[in-house]
């Protein structure tokens, strides 16, 4: 398979995985309302928030990755990609404000309990939102493998915690129907409330490290000189720098070679080091500056991001 073909299959992954994502919110707002109305359950509740979020999170994510996919053109050389990043920014100011809303209505429901009505159905809907939302998810986990789309992999993540709410939502029925603890229903709600405000913490901090061009994990950085090392004919490498936007990652690196290679072997060789990197990175660009070996030039040195940290406290 080629790159532009490993392209197109990774943009068709993402396409659906956005559109089972929406499919889903909007059957679980379906249920999830009914439920509520029958129930008035604020954990309940919490749920039909946190799917409405859904719903309109997936729309953006939606708009994202098709724009996302759409090729470099003249006034964006370097592609859409960081429409991704920023709508994951979106989707956790949406993940962020259901959960305040949540808090609001799981304090109202603290100072002045009320009971809830028809647990049974509340319980059985949610064994329904489980069911639905683990097949979701392991879809999504199969995409982001594939893809690396940061987008799905933000739509996963609070998906994911879709499980630990909907099981939370249960347990405080249960205690609710089983106990009679009227307090535990806008606890557990509230609880969620802060879980929620976790995850969108966790989504806004993955968009910022695209946004502020952070370098590809240590690991891939580390592959990228082994992969350009392995050709005998580069002595050495350096000023690698790398940096990802949305489904694509730039990668540009300097290969030091015999300086009396003529321009045409040495072109042959660095597109030879091209071609192995993008078989590993598939969805890369990759940049080959060619220098010959021995001669001293200024180079950029960055220090670890560990070491940065210190030097920088």
């Amino acid at each position: 398979m080629t790159a532009t073909d490993a392209k197109m299959a990774a943009g068709a992954l993402m396409r659906r995985a956005t559109y089972a994502s929406i499919t889903v919110a909007c059957v679980m707002i379906l249920v999830k309302l009914v439920a509520w109305l029958l129930t008035g359950s604020v954990s309940l509740l919490s749920s039909l928030l946190d799917s409405l979020l859904d719903a309109a999170a997936s729309l953006v994510n939606l708009v994202a990755v098709h724009q996302a996919l759409v090729p470099a053109d003249r006034e964006h050389r370097f592609g859409h990609g960081k429409a991704e990043p920023l709508a994951s920014l979106g989707q956790a100011a949406f993940i962020a404000g259901s959960a305040v809303l949540l808090l609001i209505e799981a304090l109202q429901h603290i100072l002045t309990p009320q009971p809830v009505t028809n647990t049974g159905l509340g319980i059985g809907v949610m064994i329904f939102a489980i069911a639905v939302t683990f097949a979701l998810v392991a879809y999504q986990q199969h995409v982001v493998r594939r893809t690396g789309s940061l987008v799905v992999s933000a739509d996963e993540f609070h998906y994911r915690t879709d499980l630990v709410l909907n099981g939370s939502v249960i347990l405080s029925l249960l205690g609710t129907w089983l106990l009679g603890w009227v307090y535990l229903d806008p606890l557990f709600g509230a609880a969620i409330g802060f879980w929620i405000i976790y995850g969108a913490w966790g989504v806004a901090r993955k968009a910022m490290v695209q946004l502020m061009d952070r370098e590809l994990p240590d690991g891939d950085r580390a592959r990228i000189r082994a992969i350009a090392l392995t050709h005998p004919q580069v002595k050495s490498v350096h000023d690698l720098r790398t940096r990802a936007s949305g489904p694509n990652a730039f990668i540009q690196i300097h290969v030091e070679m015999d300086g009396n290679l003529t321009l045409s072997e040495a072109h042959r060789i660095s597109d030879a080091v091209e071609a192995d990197i993008l078989a590993a990175f598939p969805q890369a660009e990759v940049m080959i500056h060619q220098d010959p070996e021995g001669i001293e030039e200024p180079r950029r040195s960055f220090p670890p991001a560990h070491a940065a940290s210190k030097v920088a406290s």
